[in-house]
């Protein structure tokens, strides 16, 4: 489950019950806030999509941290998003604040700067913004104490409206911070050409099936950076996945896991388990036993779009002749 669902971690247990397996709870600010003025999402049915301008609407990191001390089992994986205030003098602070208090209860911490909805948050991703926003949510983490085996890896998560140059440079900058994953990516806020629907201008970032090749490309690229690199992170692919073979071609890409929340929004809690379904169905068409064999394809967005489709007709056969 992507961030953006359960933003002040208040229904994680239930996400898991639908069948996740990693949910991310999120954005956190430190203080509460309101948001951005209703109304700030918009569904464009006839594009499979939504467009959002939320402003990071939070009840503040105490309120997250009282829910998410009542966590009753260790079942999953969970992530804490955090987030800077729109009215912060300093956001770098505030991200060393949210590290602090809400590690503690994080298998991972994620440091967002890519929000569209936040001004001047995405300036935040290049150089020494982003330099000085993950070494804050580092100190923060490392203040907060517990042996240093247990304290939560540290991602970055990043627009798809970087160019490949932009996404390079800035995944340096982390890699050299320390940092041990990249989620990618979150909503854009270009247009594609081919939307239809009346509310295609609506300012804020876009989401669901649009974003789909975009985000793909990304991983794609990020990937083949890291392997280059010989770092050993994780990517973590969101953005337009919305059916099994989608997420299959996210995984050819080199995505370690992947999120939605769009696809949830618009299809119902019942495409998850058809979701998982549909993907252990496409790893045994494609005699693979593993994420981890999925991964290893390293394939292209085209590449991998390509042999996702392929696998999807395979799958769609055996199940047929079964």
């Amino acid at each position: 489950m992507a961030a953006g669902f359960d933003k002040n971690a208040e229904a994680y247990m239930g996400a898991f019950r639908l069948g996740f397996g990693c949910v991310e709870v999120g954005t956190i600010t430190p203080l509460p806030q309101m948001g951005n003025p209703r109304p700030r999402v918009f569904r464009l049915t006839a594009d499979d999509a939504v467009i959002n301008r939320y402003g990071f609407n939070s009840k503040g990191m105490r309120v997250a941290a009282a829910h998410l001390s009542s966590r009753s089992t260790r079942h999953g994986i969970l992530g804490v998003n955090i987030g800077a205030n729109k009215l912060s003098q300093d956001k770098a602070a505030d991200y060393h604040k949210s590290a602090a208090h809400l590690s503690r209860f994080a298998d991972y911490l994620t440091v967002n700067l890519s929000s569209p909805n936040t001004p001047g948050l995405r300036d935040l991703q290049h150089e020494e913004g982003l330099r000085a926003c993950l070494q804050a949510a580092f100190d923060g983490r490392d203040e907060a104490g517990g042996p240093k085996a247990g304290r939560p890896p540290i991602f970055v998560k990043l627009a798809p409206d970087l160019d490949a140059a932009e996404l390079f440079r800035s995944m340096d900058i982390a890699l050299d911070c320390g940092i041990s994953g990249f989620i990618l990516t979150n909503t854009t806020t270009s247009r594609p050409a081919n939307l239809s629907s009346a509310l295609k201008d609506e300012a804020g970032g876009l989401s669901g099936q649009p974003l789909t090749s975009l985000a793909l490309q990304k991983i794609a690229e990020a990937a083949k950076h890291l392997r280059g690199s010989g770092q050993p992170v994780a990517l973590i692919g969101v953005g337009g996945i919305g059916s099994a073979e989608q997420a299959y071609a996210r995984l050819l890409a080199g995505a370690d896991l992947v999120q939605l929340y769009t696809a949830l929004a618009l299809q119902g809690p019942l495409m998850v388990a058809d979701l998982l379904a549909g993907l252990r169905a496409m790893m045994k068409a494609d005699g693979l036993s593993t994420i981890a064999d999925v991964k290893q394809a390293g394939l292209s967005a085209k590449q991998a779009v390509r042999h996702a489709a392929h696998v999807a007709t395979e799958s769609a056969k055996l199940q047929s002749d079964s």
